[in-house]
């Protein structure tokens, strides 16, 4: 594509200031003229060669070109007769240059901003630049548009009719036919008129599409009052500032694209998630937010880069009023759409503006989500996951899952509230749960290898960390091959309880006779246990049942610090009563001696208590053991009622889930 730069007309209009030089040599800020700035852009959006048309001054703008050093092509063609005939005829001069080319077309006194130039490029048809809000002016050119065409050009229409400029992107076909009307002109001695003319002849053959730019600039300048308008609105431009947030740790070729659109509108300031943020709705990030930081502030034309803390963008709008917030198009509708109306509501209260791109899949980039995801699920980066997330978040939630499709569940499901996205953090593979679903009592019945299967289950098909129920760790040889097994297949964390002999529920309390372990007995499976991992990313949680068995708190904090001592990453308290006194009493006298090891709880009973104060109270991983298994299966035995009940299955049909949602919820891989 070639550029076609008309340059002929005298500027009179411009009184002192076009005494020494063209019209478009005029500055407009302290770094550009008009036409510095023009070929500027071309160069910047790919543009090589450069035809430009010269009248007066004709050397001057020669020289002037050369010594910006830009990387064009320049073929200059001077209208000898610029001083008696339009640029019609400069065009003509010209045409030896133009023909079968693909042509962007501009009039030498015209400043755009960069966006304007770019889309009208990337545009796939012939068009010429309008503005749909702009009033119509009373000498300037006007289009009238019929159906998004352009069928007439000139100053003298008011129907129909839209500002407009002469900026155009003509493809060859529709050129060639424009050109061939120019040249008959010409050679007919018409002159004196502008090329539009020409055009309005032809245009019901030659398809030429309106482009509207609305509000953004793209103006010519023929008075000192044109100049000063220009060059404040140029002004304002420059300081504009740009928001975006990412949360990738990858950065592929369609972020770079967006991030250079946005680029074209102002200051760019990049917010980066925080890991905490990102791992609250999205996965846990490969990079930590160090790391991701980076990336982005080695990408070359960015201002900026800050942290956003949370999902929602209010904090850095607030404190930043960027001009711009851009996103894609996806967040209209979803999870997401709250947070856009927050980001809309915002931008309201200052006269910011929301800018979305057209969101578009691209094959390519979802291969690169899938490869992130199957990184995640590795065994070695999902086995430390879980004490990260400790680290980052300070408390973490852990749900039950006992197969693949529950797993999904607990993988999959989100709540948006008040900004912010709520998700598990991990999955609990239960004792009682993998027993029940299986239809086996919860007496570690269910051997170590059927176990196992479960875990492979779910690992298959989700990528969350997973904690798992060792009951009483069984014998300490047995435990040293668990703890191998389990590290190695990317399992974070086992807990064992202080029991022994043959496992009854902790629920059942003193119901049923149940045996505490030794401290020294207990301790010296802790060290065996230690010892035979290969990594530091595993951790063995040491379940405390003294309080389950009326043993008392002193018993307790006994033992918690003699496991830990032992080494133990982490202590679980437990307890059968809906009063959570107890368990808090634990936390606090606890925490007055230890403050780093991770208290792990299971609010089955005591479930009143939420989750912000557990934290508060220093509490970091909460379980919730069996939930799904309670809900699920009554739910399916009231649908199994049901259908024996009405001898058919259509009353089941407001119960249960649609063959859609099932199919979503379950990954093609």
């Amino acid at each position: 594509m070639k550029a076609l730069i008309l340059n002929s007309g005298l500027g009179h209009r411009m009184g002192v200031l076009t005494s020494e030089h063209p019209k478009c040599m005029t500055e407009i800020s302290a770094k550009d003229t008009i036409l510095s700035r023009q070929l500027r852009l071309l160069a910047k959006a790919g543009i090589e060669e450069v035809v430009m048309t010269t009248g007066y001054f004709d050397e001057i703008l020669v020289n002037y070109c050369h010594s910006l050093n830009l990387p064009l092509h320049f073929t200059f063609v001077n209208n000898p007769l610029y001083a008696e005939t339009n640029y019609i005829y400069s065009i003509y001069c010209a045409k030896d240059y133009l023909r079968d080319e693909d042509i962007v077309l501009m009039h030498g006194d015209l400043v755009f901003e960069e966006s304007v130039l770019d889309d009208i490029l990337e545009f796939e048809d012939s068009c010429m630049k309008v503005s749909s809000t702009i009033a119509l002016p009373e000498k300037d050119f006007k289009s009238v548009v019929h159906d998004g065409r352009v069928y007439k050009v000139g100053v003298e229409f008011f129907t129909d009719a839209m500002e407009s400029q002469a900026l155009y992107k003509l493809n060859k076909k529709e050129w060639n036919k424009w050109l061939d009307k120019i040249c008959e002109y010409c050679e007919n001695d018409k002159r004196k008129c502008y090329a539009e003319v020409a055009f309005n002849e032809i245009s019901e053959d030659c398809a030429i599409y309106a482009y509207d730019v609305k509000d953004r600039l793209c103006s010519e300048i023929d008075t000192p009052e044109d100049l000063a308008v220009v060059s404040g609105r140029l002004h304002e431009i420059e300081n504009r500032t740009v928001y975006m947030c990412f949360s990738t740790d990858m950065v592929h070729s369609g972020h770079i694209a967006i991030i250079r659109k946005a680029q074209k509108l102002g200051k760019l300031i990049i917010g980066v998630l925080s890991d905490e943020a990102v791992a609250s709705y999205k996965r846990f990030p490969l990079m930590p937010y160090e790391e991701r930081k980076t990336v982005f502030e080695n990408i070359a034309g960015i201002e900026k880069v800050v942290e956003q803390k949370e999902l929602s963008y209010a904090e850095n709008l607030h404190k930043f009023k960027p001009t711009y917030v851009v996103h894609g198009d996806d967040w209209k509708e979803g999870f997401q759409k709250p947070i856009r109306d927050e980001v809309v509501s915002i931008l309201a209260e200052y006269g910011g503006q929301l800018v979305e791109f057209p969101y578009s899949k691209n094959d390519k980039y979802e291969e690169i989500e899938k490869q992130s995801r199957a990184q995640l699920s590795m065994p070695d980066f999902r086995r430390g996951r879980l004490k990260k997330l400790i680290n980052m978040k300070g408390t973490v939630t852990a749900m039950e899952a006992h197969s693949g499709i529950t797993g999904l569940i607990v993988e999959k499901t989100k709540v948006l509230q008040e900004g912010k996205t709520y998700q598990f953090d991990a999955m609990w593979i239960s004792s009682l749960c993998d027993s029940t679903a299986k239809g086996k009592p919860d007496i570690e019945l269910v051997d170590m290898t059927s176990r196992f299967r479960t875990i492979d289950d779910i690992m298959e098909v989700t990528t969350k960390p997973i904690i798992f129920d060792g009951d009483t760790g069984g014998l300490t040889e047995h435990f040293v091959y668990t703890v191998r097994t389990l590290e190695r297949m990317g399992v974070s964390m086992i807990i064992i309880e202080d029991k022994c002999g043959l496992k009854k529920n902790s629920l059942f309390g003193n119901e049923v006779k149940q045996t505490q372990d030794s401290i020294e007995n207990f301790s010296a499976k802790i060290r065996a246990g230690k010892a035979a991992q290969k990594t530091k990313d595993f951790m063995i949680c040491a379940r405390i049942e003294s309080l389950i068995l009326e043993q008392g708190m002193d018993d307790a904090l006994t033992r918690a610090f003699a496991f830990v001592e032992a080494g133990a990453d982490a202590i679980m308290i437990h307890s059968r009563k809906k009063d959570p006194s107890e368990i808090k009493e634990f936390i606090a006298k606890f925490r007055k001696k230890d403050q780093t090891t991770p208290v792990v709880l299971v609010p089955t009973s005591f479930n009143a208590v939420y989750e912000d104060e557990w934290k508060e109270l220093g509490a970091n991983v909460i379980i919730y053991a069996n939930q799904l298994t309670r809900t699920g299966f009554p739910a399916m035995q009231n649908a199994a009622k049901l259908i024996l009940e009405n001898h058919r299955a259509k009353e089941c049909d407001d119960v249960c889930m649609s063959i859609k949602d099932i199919i979503t919820l379950i990954p093609e891989e």
